[in-house]
């Protein structure tokens, strides 16, 4: 039986995930409720954890040196709509690099796998997390009328 290739291999290594990041983080930072979770933080910094990050999650032999995804975003309140928009805006830059479809599956695959670590299903939940001196960064649909609790 054969071994399916790591994904890292496939795309090219670290030069392609660069552009996509790069790509994607120039999408990000200029979107209106998602760029708003970024503000006071370099993007060239979030660019490079995140292609660390992710590289390694393909079978790069790197480590990534970042935090646990759980700790780098517990005072964010994430909800699964705002996943979803993000999910589409990668999905975008990947195909903007021409990455053929199968590897852009195998990507979006991967990268909903976190989802997890990272979603909060309700403001309710997420205002009863224990942040002890941090203070939690809820930032509301510039689009919708109110926040859904």
């Amino acid at each position: 039986m054969s071994k399916k290739a790591p994904l890292f291999e496939l795309v090219g290594g670290l030069p392609l995930i660069e552009r996509v990041h790069k790509r994607f983080y120039d999408k990000i930072y200029t979107h209106p409720w998602l760029g708003r979770f970024f503000e006071g933080h370099a993007q060239e910094a979030i660019e490079l954890r995140q292609t660390q990050f992710m590289a390694e999650k393909f079978g790069a032999d790197l480590r990534y040196p970042g935090q646990e995804l759980e700790l780098a975003h517990r005072r964010m309140y994430i909800p699964e709509e705002l996943l979803k928009l993000r999910q589409s805006i990668l999905r975008e830059s990947l195909e903007d690099e021409q990455v053929p479809e199968e590897l852009i599956r195998r990507w979006l695959k991967i990268d909903h796998a976190f989802w997890s670590k990272i979603r909060n299903d309700s403001l309710a939940s997420f205002s009863e997390v224990d942040l002890k001196y941090e203070r939690p960064l809820i930032v509301p649909d510039p689009e919708s009328p109110a926040p859904k609790h």
